[in-house]
C-alpha cells in the first residue's frame, strides 16, 4: 500500500513539474507574441547548414587579410610560433549579416522516411508544420490529404504574398509554399498552380516544362495570361515594374539549363539578382495591410551536390545580400517586422578542414578559381571537342587558367621552395597551388573517363569518385577545395541540422533546438496568422 501511494506522490509531483513548466514556456511564447508581425520574411537557403554558412564567413575573412608566411610555414610543420607566450597566428572570420540576428536556433531536418531529407519534404515540413515522405509537395505521406502553407495562412489573413527563388519556380521548395503535388517532378502541375493561389508576386527562375512534360500541353504563358498574371523575362520589363502592381511572374533574362538563375559567380552584367528580385517583391507587396515573402537561394544545394565550394560560397554571400534587403526595410518597422532564415538540409557533408591541411585552412586558395563548375563544364566541352584525343599534358594549361592549379618540375618546385623560405608570400602560394604528383594521377584518371564513352556510372567504385558530375571537373574541384582545407562526405545530403536566425517581433521564440515544423508554428503564432 505504501508503495502504490509513494507512486502516485512521486508521479503527482513529476505530472505537477511539468505542467509549470510547460505553463511557462506557454507563456513566454505569449508574452513574445503580442506584438503582430504585419511584414513577414522568410529566406531559406537551400542546402546551407553551419559549414556553407562557416566557409562563407572564413572565406569574407580570407578576402581581407593577406597570408602570414611566417606562421603559415611553421604551423605546416606542426609548430605553433608565440610572442610572449601568446600564438601569434590569429585566424579571422567575417560575419554575415544573419548570423549577427538576436534570435539563433536549430532545426532537425529528418522526414516521415528518412534521416536525410529532400527539399520537398522538408520544404513541406516549413512551409506548413506537418511531416511527410521525400519526393511529396504539399501533401500527406500518401499524397492524399493538401497541406495548407503559411503563405496560404497569410493570403487568407489579408496580406498579400511573394515568391522568389534562384531556380525554377516550379521548383521542390517554392512549390511547397503554394501547391500539392503527389510528387515533385510534375513540374507543369505545379505551376499550374500559380494561378490558383492568388499570390501577388512571383520572382527568379523560369520553368521546367512550360508546355507540359512533353510539349504538347497548353502553353503555361496562356496560362498564366488568362488569369490576369503578367509574365517579364527581360531587364527591361523588370525595371518596369512599379508599386501597386499585382499578379507579377518576373523571370530572369538569363537561365541556365535547368530554368534556374546561374550562379552568383558566374553572373554577368543586367542580369537580375537574388537581392534586386527581393526588393522588387518588397516594392510591389508594400501595402498597409502587409505581407508575406519566402525567398529561395536555392543553388547552394547543387553547388554542394557538385562539391564546388566557391560555387557554394557565392550562393550564400547572395543570400546574405537579399537578406540586407529585408533588413534594410525591417529598419523602417521595426515593431512589425519579422525575418527568418534558415535552410531546409545540408547538402554534400562540407567541413571545414582536411587531413592534407592539418590543423589549418586556407580559403584563400579558392580565389584561383575563375568559375562554377558548370562554368568549367562549358569551357571543357569546347575542349574536348577541340582536342578529341587530349592527353593530361594538353589540358594542363586549361586547368591552370581556371583553377589556378599547375604542376611544376622539380627545379621549379625547389626553387619555389627556395624562395619561400626567405619569406617570398607569392612563392608559398604558388606551392599551395602546386600539383602533387598524386594528382596528376587523379586527372589522368579523371580525364580518361571523361573522353571515355563507356563510363561505368552504375559502379559504386565510379560513384564515390564523381557521383554523376563530369570527372574531370569533380576532381579538380575536390583537389582545390582540400588545397583549402574543404572537404566533403557525399554528392546527396546529410541529416546534420540547419541554423535558423531571426530578428524582429517574436525572434526569442527562434532560440533553441527544434524540428523544421516548429519554424511554421513560430512564425504563424508571431505573425497571427490563425
Amino acid at each position: 500500500m505504501k508503495k502504490n501511494v509513494l507512486f502516485w506522490m512521486v508521479l503527482l509531483t513529476a505530472s505537477s513539474l511539468l505542467f509549470t513548466v510547460c505553463t511557462k514556456q506557454e507563456a513566454a511564447e505569449t508574452a513574445a507574441a503580442t506584438g503582430q508581425a504585419k511584414y513577414i520574411f522568410v529566406f531559406i537557403g537551400d542546402g546551407t547548414s553551419i559549414p556553407q554558412r562557416n566557409a562563407a564567413e572564413l572565406y569574407l575573412a580570407s578576402k581581407g587579410h593577406p597570408l602570414n608566411l611566417e606562421n603559415a610555414t611553421q604551423r605546416a610543420a606542426g609548430n605553433f610560433p608565440a610572442e610572449n607566450g601568446v600564438a601569434d597566428f590569429q585566424p579571422s572570420i567575417q560575419r554575415m549579416l544573419m548570423s549577427g540576428f538576436p534570435g539563433q536556433g536549430f532545426s532537425s531536418t529528418y522526414s516521415v522516411n528518412s534521416l536525410i531529407t529532400d527539399s520537398s519534404s522538408s520544404g513541406t515540413a516549413i512551409a506548413t508544420g506537418r511531416k511527410t515522405r521525400d519526393g511529396v509537395v504539399g501533401m500527406d505521406p500518401t499524397a492524399r490529404e493538401k497541406y495548407v502553407s503559411m503563405a496560404y495562412l497569410a493570403k487568407k489573413k489579408g496580406l498579400k504574398v511573394g515568391i522568389v527563388t534562384t531556380v525554377s519556380l516550379d521548383h521542390a521548395t517554392p512549390a511547397s509554399f503554394y501547391a500539392s503535388v503527389p510528387h515533385r517532378s510534375f513540374f507543369y502541375e505545379i505551376a499550374k498552380q500559380i494561378p490558383t493561389s492568388g499570390f501577388n508576386y512571383f520572382g527568379g527562375g523560369g520553368f521546367v516544362q512550360p508546355s507540359g512534360p512533353k510539349g504538347a500541353d497548353k502553353p503555361l504563358a496562356d496560362i498564366f495570361s488568362e488569369a490576369g498574371y503578367k509574365v517579364f523575362n527581360t531587364r527591361e520589363d523588370f525595371d518596369k515594374i512599379k508599386a501597386g502592381d499585382d499578379k507579377i511572374i518576373s523571370t530572369n533574362p538569363v537561365l541556365d539549363g535547368d530554368k534556374a538563375i546561374p550562379y552568383a559567380i558566374d553572373r554577368k552584367p543586367g542580369e537580375i539578382s537574388y537581392a534586386e528580385f527581393v526588393a522588387k517583391g518588397i516594392e510591389v507587396l508594400d501595402n498597409p495591410n502587409g505581407f508575406f515573402m519566402m525567398a529561395e537561394c536555392g543553388k547552394v544545394d547543387w553547388a554542394c551536390h557538385a562539391n564546388d565550394a566557391l560555387a557554394a560560397v557565392g550562393d550564400v554571400l547572395t543570400l546574405d545580400e537579399g537578406v540586407k534587403v529585408a533588413y534594410e526595410f525591417y529598419k523602417k518597422h521595426p515593431t512589425e517586422t519579422l525575418i527568418v532564415v534558415t535552410g531546409d538540409h545540408e547538402t554534400g557533408g562540407m567541413t571545414i578542414g582536411f587531413a592534407g591541411t592539418r590543423y589549418d585552412s586556407f580559403l584563400t586558395k579558392l580565389q584561383g578559381q575563375k568559375g562554377s563548375y558548370l562554368a568549367f563544364n562549358k569551357e571543357f566541352a569546347a575542349f574536348k571537342q577541340a582536342h578529341p584525343n587530349a592527353k593530361t599534358d594538353d589540358v594542363l594549361p586549361l586547368i591552370e587558367q581556371f583553377f589556378g592549379l599547375k604542376r611544376y618540375s622539380q627545379s621549379e618546385y625547389d626553387a619555389l621552395t627556395a624562395l619561400s623560405k626567405t619569406g617570398n608570400t607569392e612563392a608559398f602560394e604558388e606551392l599551395g597551388l602546386a600539383l602533387k604528383d598524386y594528382e596528376i594521377a587523379e586527372i589522368s584518371r579523371a580525364l580518361a573517363m571523361s573522353y571515355s564513352s563507356n563510363r561505368p556510372t552504375t559502379d559504386d567504385e565510379y560513384y564515390l569518385a564523381y557521383g554523376s558530375y563530369e570527372p574531370l571537373t569533380v576532381t579538380l574541384t575536390h583537389i582545390l577545395n582540400n588545397k583549402a582545407g574543404i572537404a566533403w562526405t557525399t554528392y546527396s545530403h546529410t541529416g546534420l541540422p540547419t541554423p535558423v536566425s531571426v530578428i524582429g517581433v517574436g525572434h526569442e521564440l527562434f532560440n533553441g533546438y527544434y524540428d523544421n515544423t516548429d519554424i511554421f508554428k513560430k512564425v504563424v503564432l508571431v505573425g497571427h496568422l490563425q
